[in-house]
């Protein structure tokens, strides 16, 4: 991949949760893991999580974080799926 996506200025941060971490931040934001929302193993942003840890199973969380112009910084999460 010549073109790293994260580093454009319109994509917010991406980062792999631990698997050890999940259930806590499932607890906090008192939600299923089958009810967030979803991004595909084949987005371009997977793929440049994958060169920095390595495989990424389906099923595994990324935390995204976003910069809001009224709100702040916002958090929140994708359960990785399938193509």
């Amino acid at each position: 991949m010549k073109f790293n996506v994260l580093e454009h200025e319109l994509v917010p941060e991406h980062y792999l949760v631990p698997a050890e971490e999940e259930e806590q931040i499932l607890k906090e934001i008192k939600v299923k893991k089958e009810n967030l929302p979803k991004i595909r193993k084949s987005d371009p942003v997977l793929r440049v999580l994958e060169r920095k840890y390595g495989h990424i199973p389906v099923g595994s969380l990324i935390k995204i974080v976003r910069n809001s112009p009224t709100a702040g910084r916002i958090v929140v999460y994708r359960v990785v799926i399938r193509d």
